[in-house]
């Protein structure tokens, strides 16, 4: 009975042989399959193959799948199934050794798991500098650069050496704080070890520095390199572009090109795009664009986006368009550019056309996409446009973000009355940062309102939040409204305080403020104390001292100006202008006036035009200045009467203190000339009150007293004025309008044909 078994059992034996053989190449098989799938950069479908073979029991994988597994999730950053192989690596009773457990800890670090990546690394056995670069690099790409650090500092505690990754990753998390000082002790570090000639450290420095605003630092790493790759050349041309060294990033992408080592990529071709925009060269920039074609780029998303930007702003919306519809799949960001571009642009209606079609495509707007839009809304007539966006963003629940709070801010500041603007920021005002203040107070200075500017400061102080450079901006530019030093003074004792007076714009503030003021020799001063003054500087400091009645001080700065190749712009001008008036330089003056728009491109204005009316009339040219009003681009209004006005009269008086034939017939034509200028001034301006004091001032012959007496007769209210310099540096509106009543009362001439005039008060 037992032998006759015996072939039964055999033949059982043999067919459980023949599983275990097959189950054993079955498994082989698929880790080979796996592990080819991998190799070949199919990670989907390797992880679809993990997925179908986790359904079956008993089924195995060997330490390097895993690995390629879990190497394959970190690619795709895809934590869920990374989890997944983990947990059927630690539930198959697998004894992962040290180059897997690396893998976890990379995988959860670039998959933004940093709390399963610390219990991996504190539950590893045994860490070589592969663990510990993980771990750094994983704090470092999450934001978390003073994670990082400590780790750096347990890491050589341990007696770990860095190598070249571990310095790539730790650099690029001192980047990230912002630490400068730190920063080149890591590059004294990287020097005295082994890896200081490795070009993964020194492209991290590179990149360190540009981002730190230190490109000389940067350019140093950047020419001691014995080797670069892409990644240098891309590093150095995106920091000259983005620090506004346009033509140098122009430069070294002509040079890397020139060497034909490396062809650039959709970055580079970003950023050269992006120093082409900032110079404006549209030119240069079709070029670039033909040569991305040529390397194939023409329809890649991020080249794309830069290159939409270009030309929009180039003021070629036209192109953008083109550019924007042969980008293969425009993504969110490629939308936001386009939208962007029209925006700032000053197209409102094809921004919001884009818009629809965004969402016509199913892609849900985010911040940058309202933001854009409220940017387009820039008139009163475009107030309705902005109210539907700010419905939208009601809608779509973004009212909470503070930054599109600021922008919808500044949209009714621009497109509505202030009033509007002040009460939004009323409603926002409890979650409110230095930007909504900044906003208020830049909305309140552009309806010139400078009282709501002190106010809403006294408010910012008492809400904690410090002021910065473009709070200080604005309360100088207020307190130089109002002619209140006192105020200035204490902003100037502030910003030295707290070292923003090193600021241009705080520097020029305080200039604008002491000129204005008459405070010349401290406008001086701090004039001289700026290392390079930029225009606005000078133009400050000429324009004040034209002013106050320094002419030759005026021009004399404005030579200075010219010598050191500052180009003026048309505030400089109004400056030079009048003080060539004030000096009586006519020739100078008309010889300026000519090289503005012929040398400096300066199209002048009515304001230049009355500076060179006053001129003119001022050196007693008054047919000239007449002839000069006629001859203008457009129509004269009230200032420029009124400046021939102030000039003959000026011209009058001087011509009253003497006697002759020759003085009497000019004093004859000022007489005429203003007689028949007074119709003019009627025409614009009905209730110019200081039109009719200026005539009454002049001395008429007997019988054209009757039009100044029937006009000053009519009982005028004066308008409201601010005074010049209020009492203990508070800013109040002193208005005449208080007074209960006020008459020019004419009594008649004596027999020179002088008019007896006298102020009567009602207080």
């Amino acid at each position: 009975m037992i032998k006759a078994l015996r072939p039964q059992v055999g033949f059982a034996t043999n067919n459980v042989k023949e599983t275990v053989l097959s189950k054993l190449r079955a498994e082989q098989s698929s880790n080979e399959y796996i592990t080819t799938l991998c190799k070949q950069k199919l990670f989907n479908e390797a992880i679809k193959a993990f997925e179908f073979l986790q359904k079956k029991t008993g089924f195995c994988l060997t330490l390097s799948t895993y690995a390629y597994l879990i190497s394959a999730c970190s690619y795709l950053r895809s934590l869920e199934h990374g989890r997944k192989i983990h947990d059927h690596m630690l539930k198959s009773k697998s004894h992962p050794d040290l180059t897997l457990q690396n893998h976890i800890l990379n995988m959860y670090g670039k998959c933004g798991s940093l709390k399963d990546a610390q219990k991996v690394f504190d539950a590893m056995p045994e860490r070589n500098v592969v663990s510990w670069t993980s771990v750094i690099a994983g704090y470092s790409q999450n934001g978390q650069g003073g994670n990082a650090l400590e780790f750096y500092f347990q890491m050589l505690q341990s007696g770990v050496m860095p190598d070249q990754f571990t310095f790539g990753s730790i650099i690029k998390a001192c980047s990230s704080l912002g630490d400068i000082g730190l920063g080149r002790q890591l590059h004294a570090h990287v020097l005295k070890s082994e890896f200081g000639a490795h070009i993964i450290a020194q492209n991290a420095l590179i990149s360190m520095y540009t981002k730190s605003n230190v490109i000389i630092d940067a350019l140093d790493v950047f020419s001691r390199m014995a080797t670069r790759d892409l990644i240098s050349w891309g590093s150095m041309i995106a920091g000259f572009s983005q620090l506004g060294y346009e033509l140098e990033a122009l430069c070294y992408f002509k040079e890397m090109l020139h060497q034909g080592v490396y062809l650039p990529n959709e970055f580079i071709f970003g950023s050269v795009f992006s120093a082409c925009s900032s110079l404006l060269q549209p030119e240069y920039g079709r070029q670039l664009h033909g040569m991305s074609i040529k390397f194939g780029l023409g329809r890649d998303v991020f080249a794309g986006c830069s290159l939409c930007d270009m030309y929009a702003k180039c003021g070629l919306l036209s192109c953008a368009r083109v550019v924007f519809y042969q980008i293969g799949r425009p993504d969110l960001v490629a939308w936001n550019a386009i939208i962007a571009g029209f925006a700032y642009g000053g197209d409102a209606k094809e921004a919001i056309a884009f818009f629809s079609q965004m969402r016509h495509q199913g892609l849900i707007p985010d911040e940058i996409t309202v933001r854009s839009l409220l940017c387009a809304c820039t008139s009163p007539s475009e107030l309705y446009q902005g109210m539907q966006v700010h419905g939208y963003i009601n809608k779509m629940g973004l009212d909470l973000d503070v930054p599109v709070c600021n922008t919808l801010l500044t949209m009714y500041a621009k497109c509505s009355e202030l009033r509007d603007a002040i009460f939004f920021f009323e409603e926002m005002r409890c979650n409110a940062d230095l930007v909504s203040w900044n906003a208020i107070l830049t909305a309140c200075m552009h309806h010139d309102q400078a009282e709501e500017v002190f106010g809403l400061l006294k408010l910012m102080c008492i809400s904690q939040h410090r002021p910065d450079y473009i709070t200080l901006t604005n309360v100088l530019g207020a307190s130089a409204e109002t002619v209140s030093i006192e105020i200035g003074n204490q902003v100037h004792c502030y910003a030295l305080k707290t070292g923003l007076n090193c600021d241009i714009s705080v520097t020029n503030g305080l200039i604008d403020l002491y000129a204005k003021c008459g405070s010349l020799k401290t406008a001086r001063k701090i004039f001289d104390s700026v290392i390079n003054p930029d225009v606005v500087s000078w133009s400050s400091l000429i324009l004040g001292y034209a002013q106050f009645g320094y002419g030759e001080e005026a021009l004399k700065l404005f030579k200075t100006m010219r010598r050191l190749d500052v180009k003026p712009n048309h505030v400089t001008f109004v400056g030079v202008l009048t003080a060539c008036s004030h000096v009586g330089l006519v020739e100078e003056g008309w010889q300026l006036y000519g090289t503005m728009e012929k040398e400096f491109g300066i199209v002048p204005t009515r304001e230049h035009c009355s500076c060179m009316v006053d001129l003119l009339a001022r050196a007693g040219c008054l047919n000239e200045a007449e002839a000069f009003i006629h001859q203008m681009a457009f129509d004269p209004d009230i200032v420029v009467w009124k400046t021939l006005l102030a000039a003959c009269k000026s011209v009058h008086q001087a011509l009253a203190r003497r006697t002759n034939l020759k003085v009497w017939k000019k004093q004859h034509e000022v007489i005429t000339l203003v007689k028949g200028k007074f119709v003019y001034v009627k025409q614009i301006d009905r209730e110019e009150e200081a039109c009719c004091c200026s005539l009454s001032n002049i001395k008429f012959q007997w019988h054209y007293l009757k039009d100044v007496r029937f006009k000053a007769l009519k009982d005028l209210k004066m308008r409201g004025f601010l005074s010049g310099i209020p009492p203990r540096g508070i800013p109040d509106s002193c208005e005449r309008s208080r007074l209960k009543s006020q008459k020019l009362i004419i009594h008649g001439s004596d027999g020179e044909g002088r008019m007896n005039r006298k102020w009567k008060w009602g207080l």
